[in-house]
């Protein structure tokens, strides 16, 4: 098997909450009279660290004080989070070959901890990373705690930020089109590999062991 080791990331790669945080974020920016966004505007705009983000719709308002508006928002949402297609698949199938899964996710530790546990997931971890807002700030230290081989570790997300924590990290990075960034942004960063959704990618593992 080619890797040993996978960091998934969680928002748009396992789950799909993309609705409710498009809704959270056009209340935040609601309260300070900024209009919403559409859902491909905030694609587009939207990104990793997300206090970056917000500097730039909402400049000089601290982190802080979005955080509970967001949060109340999110869990009110008409539209809930789901786990995305072959992201079950994809975890079981990791259990039964033995490969070591983590989640390295800035998502709210709150928040994630709610979700990994209703959907049933969260005994498929080794470890997690929860409300770690930027990725690179950690992944040399759980490479480190964890004795991950670099060669043998891959960094699983849909955004151009996984990808770079990825390099950063010296490990491989794999792009899935699942989630927020565009898939132009996603290929113009030069992922070490790319599909449309983990069920290729885990095809692709099963088909690169085949050949070892």
């Amino acid at each position: 098997m080619k890797y040993r080791s996978l960091l998934f990331d969680w928002s748009g790669t396992l789950v799909d909450d993309l609705p409710p945080t498009l809704h959270a974020t056009n209340a935040v920016l609601g309260e300070y009279d900024v209009p919403a966004m559409s859902r491909e505007e905030f694609r587009l705009r939207f990104r990793l660290p997300y206090p970056e983000f917000y500097e730039e719709v909402l400049p000089g308002v601290p982190i802080a004080d979005l955080e509970d508006t967001f949060r109340t928002s999110f869990r009110q949402s008409p539209q809930g989070v789901t786990v995305l297609p072959h992201a079950r698949e994809m975890l079981s199938w990791c259990r039964e070959q033995k490969i070591r899964c983590f989640v390295l996710s800035s998502m709210d530790v709150g928040l994630f901890t709610q979700q990994a546990h209703d959907f049933g997931l969260h005994d498929h971890f080794e470890a997690i990373y929860a409300g770690v807002i930027d990725k690179r700030d950690r992944i040399g230290e759980i490479l480190s705690n964890h004795n991950l081989c670099v060669d043998q570790t891959a960094f699983v997300g849909d955004m151009v930020h996984d990808i770079h924590t990825a390099s950063h990290g010296g490990i491989a990075s794999v792009a899935v089109a699942t989630g927020y960034d565009p898939v132009d942004q996603l290929t113009q960063s030069d992922p070490s590999h790319f599909f449309e959704h983990l069920g290729e990618f885990r095809q692709w593992l099963e088909n690169s062991a085949k050949q070892l």
